[in-house]
């Protein structure tokens, strides 16, 4: 059901907008319309880095300590689109862009989709092993310093060589 609102969205959305524009411009004038058209595109780059950056350092700290980071990567998809809905023109995803940078609204929302999705934590690393690496099984070799050269050797370039042909 929700698929079949999306092209009704997308359609009505820009109607919308231009409402929007129509009456905010006839309120203030064309130019302090345009003017904070501009504003609220460069405040959304400002606050999409800002609390993008945030939200990168507290995924880590979460991942560094052995958990899984479901409701800051939330969080952090909902900062995206929230930087989006505020660097695309309009005043409408404007207010909904902002409406985003809130923590409590994205708590909302976490609240929301925790019950609708499942995170589910890898197998491979974290703080106890020294960082995040690859589980090795029946088929992983491992070289030691002296066992790998990154200089092909002469059977190597007589192989490469046969392939080219």
């Amino acid at each position: 059901m929700p698929f079949a609102i999306a092209p009704l969205f997308f359609l009505a959305m820009p109607l919308i907008e231009i409402a929007a524009f129509i009456i905010v411009g006839s309120q203030i004038g064309v130019l302090p319309t345009i003017g904070l058209t501009i504003a609220t595109s460069v405040l959304g780059a400002v606050l999409l880095r800002v609390q993008g950056f945030g939200i990168l350092s507290r995924m880590r700290t979460t991942m560094e300590a052995g958990g899984t980071p479901g409701r800051d990567l939330v969080h952090g998809l909902m900062v995206m689109v929230a930087g989006v809905l505020l660097i695309l023109p309009g005043f409408v995803t404007d207010a909904i862009g902002l409406l985003l940078f809130i923590p409590a609204v994205r708590d909302l929302g976490w609240q929301f989709l925790k019950r609708r999705i499942v995170v589910v934590g890898g197998t491979a690393g974290g703080a106890s092993t020294g960082g995040w690496r690859r589980q090795r099984g029946p088929n992983t070799i491992d070289l030691d310093e002296d066992e790998y050269t990154k200089e092909p050797g002469p059977d190597d370039r007589k192989r490469f060589l046969k392939d080219d042909r």
